[in-house]
């Protein structure tokens, strides 16, 4: 489960960079707290941390127990995959919205590729 922690982990520091770069974006482009709108700039880097906190709700639980059922490796494996597709998002969100669609389509099928696996593990492992 080592594994499945570290990714766990990494997911969450990852999104608490999203959160650093939300606050740095605030003094660059000067949106002051608590608007969550005013320059472009700004509202693409906060676009992307409310996105990832929108999929990690589902991600973290489905992660957990997926590693119930299956090679902890493998899991942490797709996890791995989630991590890669929010970079692959931030980087093409802030840098045109319109081409994030591959590190979504990576993080969110991750998503349900793990809540698939829960679903499959819990069902194999229901008495026959």
């Amino acid at each position: 489960m080592s594994a499945i922690h570290l990714v766990a982990a990494l997911a969450l520091l990852q999104y608490l960079l999203f959160g650093a770069l939300v606050g740095k974006a605030r003094g660059q482009y000067g949106v002051k707290a608590p608007a969550v709108t005013g320059h472009e700039g700004f509202e693409r880097m906060y676009r992307v941390q409310m996105n990832t906190l929108e999929l990690l709700v589902a991600f973290l639980p489905a992660l957990g127990l997926a590693g119930l059922y299956w090679s902890p490796v493998a899991v942490a494996a797709v996890g791995a995959v989630f991590i890669l597709g929010r970079h692959l998002y931030w980087r093409a969100y802030v840098r045109d919205p319109a081409s994030r669609s591959v590190g979504f389509v990576l993080s969110f099928l991750s998503v349900v590729a793990l809540l698939l696996a829960t679903l499959a593990g819990a069902l194999l492992a229901l008495p026959q």
